[in-house]
């Protein structure tokens, strides 16, 4: 779609150097797959980030970095250590995405996650592997968030005007955890209704993250794998009938149901003795 507001577009070294005034109508620029796909009325410049030239994807022995700018395409073409035995869960939350293999090749994780969309599968991914997102201010700053505490609702997050989202940390230390995936939707291949991701690391301890289902992701963390009784009980402890998310893809119900229902076959997945 041809945004008519636009009356400027920045790139190259205007945007790398810095020195650029934020000012009301500006938008960072990525893949831009959401950005062009509606009209943005609101909007007068568009900050091209592909002037940063960031490297996609970098392992490292502390992790992966993931650049905001790394297409969902080159995340999914990953080959990752074979110690980092929750890697699967990376084709499984790329594939979770609502998108055409065209879309893939444009659009990025950091716009997926900048989105803050209750089905945003980025979203799930890195908060599933406690990731940790660099944020970047107009005057040079940068600051450490979790992913799970920076994105607040749907359509919602941290992000003050003008600051960027550069890169989103996964420690090792998740990646080597043991992982069980669940997701539905209410058509083949449409929008999460319910996305839940369980690991397990080598303490025993479990951590289960619940997206899609509630407009914020909700993380669970428990030193040991609970019995289901227990199980049941802090979800519903820390997930009231009102926070489910009611839109066209699940009613609150239906989310509530399969929330229940996928945690506890993650529990029982994880709890039992991996295959060798």
């Amino acid at each position: 779609m041809n945004l008519n507001t636009i009356q400027e577009v920045r790139a190259g070294p205007d945007v790398s150097a810095g020195g650029l005034t934020w000012t009301d109508g500006d938008s960072w620029l990525a893949g831009g797959t959401w950005l062009f796909s509606e009209p943005q009325d609101h909007l007068r410049r568009l900050l091209d980030l592909r002037a940063f030239d960031w490297e996609p994807l970098t392992v490292r022995p502390e992790g992966l970095r993931i650049a905001a700018t790394c297409t969902i395409a080159q995340l999914d073409a990953l080959v990752a250590p074979l110690d980092w035995v929750a890697a699967p869960l990376i084709g499984q939350c790329c594939r979770s995405l609502l998108a055409s293999f065209k879309v893939w090749n444009a659009a990025t994780v950091g716009g997926n996650v900048c989105m803050s969309l209750p089905a945003g599968a980025m979203i799930s991914l890195t908060s599933a592997l406690e990731g940790v997102c660099t944020l970047r201010a107009q005057d040079g700053s940068e600051r450490q968030v979790p992913v799970v505490d920076f994105v607040t609702g749907n359509h919602q997050n941290l992000l003050l005007p003008g600051e960027l989202l550069m890169a989103i940390e996964l420690p090792v230390s998740a990646l080597r955890k043991r992982a069980a995936f669940r997701r539905m939707s209410l058509t083949h291949q449409g929008r999460s209704a319910v996305l839940l991701i369980g690991t397990l690391g080598q303490d025993g301890g479990l951590l289960l993250m619940i997206t899609a289902a509630t407009p914020r992701p909700v993380q669970l963390r428990f030193d040991a794998v609970p019995d289901a009784a227990k199980l049941r009980q802090r979800i519903q402890d820390e997930i009231p009938d009102e926070l489910y998310f009611d839109d066209v893809h699940g009613a609150p119900d239906y989310r509530r149901h399969l929330t229940l229902h996928f945690a506890e076959e993650i529990r029982a997945e994880l709890a039992a003795a991996p295959l060798n």
